[in-house]
């Protein structure tokens, strides 16, 4: 099932990028576009339809694609707040504990994120920078083969640290209840039971009741990314979302009983995501192999993870520590896992991760849950240039310019010569004109 590669064969395979192309669909995707949109509709074009229609016609359009896509039929989609309530009331005390732990942590870690307005003040007047929150911010809740109220305390939380006054919640029909507990944890009470590429045009165009927001943040399947990438420029966007992913280094003291447990959680996800250990110990590589498959049987998505570590996993030997981490830092893994002595010093080594997990005991689960940073973190390589969902997501930036009188006098001429260069002749007349109104 899972592979042991050598380095060159496994940077020809499940370790090559491939840019996240959104046109390469499964046949099953496409069979299920045309027996809803005709033939010969494509995903891409069946998600254009989808904006259009709830741009122009609002609360009808997003009931008839409810309709039509999730067999949902009831013309309210608001969910009350006694829903809300009722959902959280009813949940296990158990549950409840766990999740507002889970709350806590997460709010914790983002309230220590430093934001601050910031003024230099001289002689010559002030220049400085202001923050201030996005006012409005929908949030979409996957809710496909598992239920994750999780996803929902990971985007809201730092959104409410960071001040977003309105947050909006997406969700698909007929939510289970912990996604309505979690919202109930965190003071939401604006949700909506509207899912896949309706659920984002509703909350970028706004509808008679859903409001329109400022930015949309929060995973989802195919139809959600293909509508956040036609919707860029419209609305902002927290990114486009690829498989999950897991990368693991780990050397001879690892315990592989642990690493392999790591690797089945990751591709328990999806049949798409990625579980790849490297470690130069052909002992330990051999040791986690045996491991997936001993506590495999004993997993109730094992079809999921078969497919996902037969494709897109594998177990990969280096010829060392260092080398692991030059894969490392190309592959730029949304979760980087460093089961090794010295953690820390490897991490010196590596600048592209989305999550450092440092040592066995900081493994990913507790990152996905209770440890504190949101899970929302960049795939597909994309940890190269961008980070995790954070307060800086739901905050925006102002520069500030207040200028004296002699500071202007002084700067016009500059700006004036500078106009000239760009041959921009009504900006040398508007600086030329400070000068003359100062004589």
């Amino acid at each position: 099932m899972i592979k042991i590669y050598a380095v060159e064969e496994a940077n020809s395979t499940i370790l090559k990028r491939k840019p996240l192309h959104l046109d390469d669909f499964a046949p099953t995707t496409i069979k299920r576009t045309e027996a809803i949109f005709g033939a010969d509709v494509t995903p891409p074009q069946a998600v254009e339809k989808i904006l259009k229609s709830i741009n122009k016609d609002g609360d009808n359009s997003v009931r008839h694609w409810s309709k039509t896509i999730d067999n949902f039929e009831d013309e309210r989609f608001s969910i009350s707040k006694e829903e809300i309530v009722e959902a959280y009331n009813q949940l296990p005390q158990k549950t409840r504990d766990v999740m507002e732990a889970s709350a806590k942590r997460i709010g914790s870690f983002h309230e220590n994120q430093p934001i601050g307005t910031w003024m230099v003040n001289d002689m010559d007047g002030s220049l400085g920078q202001r923050f201030s929150p996005i006012e409005s911010v929908g949030v979409y809740v996957p809710g496909g083969t598992a239920p994750l109220p999780s996803s929902l305390l990971m985007s809201v939380i730092p959104a409410q640290v960071a001040g977003v006054k309105k947050i909006v919640v997406c969700t698909p029909p007929q939510p289970h209840p912990s996604i309505l507990a979690a919202a109930f944890i965190c003071g939401v009470d604006k949700i909506y039971q509207v899912g896949g590429a309706q659920a984002i045009a509703a909350m970028a165009f706004g509808t008679e009741t859903i409001p329109r927001v400022d930015k949309i943040v929060g995973a989802g399947n195919l139809f959600v990314t293909l509508a956040k990438q036609q919707l860029y420029g419209i609305v902002g966007l927290d990114g486009l979302a690829g498989p999950t992913e897991t990368m693991v280094i780990a050397d001879a003291t690892a315990n592989p009983k642990w690493i392999a447990a790591d690797l089945l959680a990751q591709a328990e996800h999806d049949v798409q995501a990625s579980a790849i250990l490297l470690t130069p110990d052909i002992a330990l590589a051999e040791g986690v192999k045996s491991e997936i498959d001993k506590q495999l049987s004993f997993l109730s998505r094992n079809n999921i993870i078969c497919v996902s570590l037969e494709i897109k996993g594998g177990i990969v030997l280096v010829n060392s520590i260092d080398q692991a981490a030059e894969i490392a830092n190309e592959y730029a893994a949304e979760h980087l896992c460093l089961s090794v002595v010295k953690p820390e010093a490897l991490m010196e080594k590596i600048n592209n991760a989305g999550g450092f997990f440092l040592g066995e005991h900081s493994f990913e689960v507790l990152g996905d849950y209770i440890a504190g940073p949101s899970h929302v973190m960049p795939t597909g390589g994309t940890a190269r240039f961008s980070s995790p969902l954070n307060v800086l997501d739901f905050v925006k930036l102002s520069s500030v310019i207040a200028l004296d009188p002699k500071t202007a006098a002084k700067l016009s001429p500059i700006a004036a010569s500078f106009a000239e260069t760009e041959q921009l002749t009504a900006h040398v007349a508007a600086a030329r004109a400070r000068l003359e109104g100062n004589k």
